[in-house]
């Protein structure tokens, strides 16, 4: 596409996307004549981060700049980059927003009835009732989300992951949670006013957060690693492949 397409697209001006470029944060476009350069759709993406992590995240350009320079050579952090300014925006944190009805909710969510229906079964996503109406909460909005994408990068229904697994996560971290609060919680109680305890929970609420996300991470991470190498040593201990066999 042409500039004018591209910035009538992305709603940016053309004076933008040419400081994009010469920045480095959008890569040269592919010159068709002197004065014509051609546009793919890799363009549009890269500005909506740019616009996202200036608006969400309320980047300066110059550390935007860092952001997609340290990303440029992995196709892992740009996707993660991607999937975290997607579900951690700090305004939804700042600014939570309910959902009202189950409408609402899928509309927002993409979540189909079936799955919204199964996940309240599972009390993963649990709505109030209010003036006999579900409202849901802004960590209803994000789990849904998260379900929904889990079908969209390859660990849906379809591609071998069972839905039932959701469960257990949940039925553990209902544990985990549980644990947490004895440890750390409960010998607070008769102790602090509560006010003082409203505020000490919230602060640990997010705190353990923060932990169990990056906990989560860094032993994925072990594993994963454990099993690319698994494969790599089931590929090398192979036999060649016979070069007349079938003949």
């Amino acid at each position: 596409m042409k500039i004018s397409e591209l910035a009538q697209r992305s709603q940016v001006s053309k004076d933008s996307i040419h400081y994009y470029i010469r920045e480095d944060l959008l890569p040269m476009p592919e010159k068709l004549s002197r004065n014509v350069a051609d546009y793919d759709e890799s363009y549009i993406k890269g500005i909506r981060l740019i616009k996202e992590l200036q608006n969400q995240r309320f980047l300066p350009l110059p550390i935007i700049k860092r952001v997609l320079s340290s990303r440029k050579c992995s196709a892992e952090r740009r996707s993660l980059l991607q999937l975290q300014h997607h579900y951690f925006r700090p305004v939804d944190q700042l600014l939570p927003t309910e959902k009202v009805g189950e409408d609402a909710f899928m509309e927002a969510t993409g979540l189909g009835k079936k799955w919204l229906a199964k996940m309240e079964e599972w009390e993963i996503i649990i709505p109030e009732i209010r003036d006999g109406q579900k409202v849901y909460s802004q960590n209803d909005v994000t789990l849904a989300r998260v379900i929904v994408d889990t079908d969209r990068i390859g660990l849906g229904p379809k591609d071998g992951f069972d839905p039932e697994a959701l469960r257990h996560y949940k039925d553990m971290f209902r544990e985990i949670v549980a644990t947490s609060h004895r440890y750390y919680m409960l010998g607070a109680l008769g102790k602090l006013s509560p006010e003082e305890y409203s505020i000490r929970a919230a602060k640990g609420r997010e705190v353990m957060s923060v932990f169990l996300y990056h906990l989560y991470r860094k032993l994925s991470r072990e594993a994963y690693r454990k099993i690319l190498a698994l494969l790599e040593e089931n590929r090398s201990d192979s036999p060649p492949e016979d070069k007349n066999q079938g003949h």
